[in-house]
């Protein structure tokens, strides 16, 4: 299967988000060429996840929530965060200023 550049460009940028941090799908779409593509990358990181070794659960919504259901791999993605230092509120939100990545310029 041949990967657009887009794909490329994402799987890049989800795999330069460091231990201890996380990015949302907008972000990393916007670093990847295409503010308008959140969505895309939620495709990327389903299809590529495992063939790429991406660190898929680091990818949280803007809100600062995990966007996937409970009993449907919340769980586990909360539980990985957790292990990397990030700090979860009473709401289950993640303080995206305190833990957001941004790609250096």
């Amino acid at each position: 299967m041949e990967r657009t550049q887009f794909t490329v460009e994402v799987i890049r940028q989800i795999k330069s988000i460091p231990a201890g941090y996380v990015s949302t799908y907008g972000m990393i779409a916007a670093m990847a060429g295409n503010p308008r593509a959140a969505r895309q990358v939620a495709r990327v990181l389903h299809s590529c996840s495992a063939r790429d070794a991406l660190p898929w659960y680091r990818v949280i919504n803007a809100g600062g929530n995990i966007s996937l259901p409970r009993g449907g791999g919340y769980e586990r993605q909360k539980a990985l965060l957790q292990r990397e230092g990030i700090v979860f509120d009473e709401t289950d939100r993640v303080d995206l200023q305190r833990f957001m990545w941004t790609m250096p310029a």
